[in-house]
């Protein structure tokens, strides 16, 4: 099962400088790791890292590169994805980094994915029922560390910067809307 890696740092502007982001990114077996597509996931690190610390447009290119990974086709999760989720959210809480719009809307596809619980749902009393335990894991997994990060986005829906607090309080939306997984 998921383990999340230590949440976003907290304290100052200042105490939590640009150079404290992704601390715990080493602490995460990315090479034991699948992405949404089957990859290995050992290309997800620098992803972040690129979102982090590169300009706009270097970030916006990662986001995207890195939502086909972990959000294959916007709705397809894999087992990397819940472990991505809290960086994501640390990113998305830091007012150093770019695109967190974009952010937030990878974070909303995320929790919105119910891709592999709908097929396990339809499949239900039939043998191929049990081929899809280890992917309604991974969604549910996801969903939960999205909702761990709740007082991240909480915080990004009351900044003063409309570009920000829209895409945040959208995602508060959808996590308040978005119906439970189906039963299995």
């Amino acid at each position: 099962m998921f383990k999340a890696p230590p949440g976003p740092a907290q304290g100052s502007d200042e105490e939590q400088g640009v150079g404290s982001l992704l601390r715990s990114l080493s602490g995460v077996r990315w090479g034991e790791l699948r992405d949404a597509t089957g990859a290995a996931a050992s290309g997800i690190p620098p992803l972040l890292s690129r979102i982090a610390y590169g300009d706009e447009d270097t970030a916006r290119i990662a986001i995207d590169d890195l939502g086909d990974a972990i959000c294959a086709l916007g709705f397809v999760v894999g087992e990397a994805t819940a472990p991505t989720v809290p960086f994501l959210l640390e990113l998305a809480g830091s007012p150093h980094v770019a695109c967190k719009a974009e952010l937030l809307d990878l974070l909303g596809s995320i929790y919105r994915t119910d891709q592999w619980h709908s097929a396990a749902a339809a499949t239900q009393d039939r043998k191929h029922d049990a081929s899809y335990r280890q992917q309604t894991g991974w969604e549910t997994a996801s969903r939960t560390a999205v909702c761990a990060g709740r007082s991240v986005i909480e915080g990004v829906a009351s900044s003063v910067r409309p570009e920000e607090a829209t895409p945040a309080r959208k995602l508060l939306q959808v996590m308040d809307d978005t119906l439970p997984f189906p039963e299995l």
